[in-house]
């Protein structure tokens, strides 16, 4: 999935943009030949780890502040899933060892991120683990379609879905969870797995997405239904990978 549809509304303006173009990124197969220098590296656990080293490795470590700290402990925690994923290697515990040393109030950073949600999300969250959430034991995957009116009801904002997607893995024997959400001009996609089946290729092929082995996204202008059923086909068609 190429790096500029990622950023959604902003593509337009960057793609207009002639200023030199970096790419620090750590997604799988990223669109290099949009930028003229920089670095994909896939092992890395996020990209503000890859921004961490690139401070570091420049002998630029004195520059690093608290508040610089929570911003680079910010991104570490969300794309290691606050520290669960394989991706999260020893030098990742190293650095927020480093930001600590630095600072680093590692405490305020979770609070800001994680208790810092409306009661309509919670009551949002409720509505769509009992009743959009449906669970095919057969095939260790879990669907969960929240329709447009659900978004509604409970005034959920962009953002709001940050997480819902996780919620399935902790059902013993689910390999692969997925969230599609019904929004105006697309349905958006989340996959996440546990183990050997491998969302990243899932997203590219059946859902014009990509991003991580264990975490991915997609997208379709397919109605709710369509894309639920192209979903269940394809979970189908993954049959062997999921047992």
């Amino acid at each position: 999935m190429d790096f500029l549809p990622r950023t959604r509304n902003m593509e337009s303006k960057l793609q207009q943009l002639k200023c030199t173009k970096i790419l620090i990124d750590h997604h799988q197969e990223p669109a290099t030949e949009s930028f003229d220098y920089g670095i994909s590296n896939t092992l890395k656990s996020s990209t503000c780890e890859m921004v961490y080293d690139l401070i570091v490795d420049s002998g630029s470590s004195d520059k690093i502040t608290p508040a610089l700290s929570q911003c680079i402990y910010a991104g570490v925690i969300a794309d290691t899933g606050s520290f669960r994923f394989p991706s999260t290697s020893a030098s990742v515990h190293r650095l927020v060892a480093h930001l600590k040393d630095k600072g680093l109030e590692h405490a305020y950073v979770h609070e800001a991120l994680y208790d810092n949600f409306l009661e309509n999300r919670l009551r949002f969250t409720g509505q769509v683990l009992l009743n959009r959430m449906e669970i095919y034991y057969e095939y260790n995957t879990v669907l969960m379609a929240v329709p447009k009116s659900d978004l509604v009801k409970f005034d959920i904002k962009t953002g709001d879905t940050e997480g819902l997607v996780n919620f399935p893995l902790t059902i013993q024997g689910i390999k692969l969870a997925a969230l599609v959400i019904d929004r105006d001009e697309e349905r958006k996609w989340s996959f996440r797995s546990k183990g050997d089946f491998d969302c990243n290729t899932f997203a590219r092929t059946y859902f014009n997405g990509g991003g991580h082995y264990n975490a991915s996204g997609g997208r379709t202008t397919d109605s709710l239904e369509k894309t639920v059923q192209k979903f269940i086909q394809a979970m189908k068609e993954n049959e062997l990978i999921l047992q």
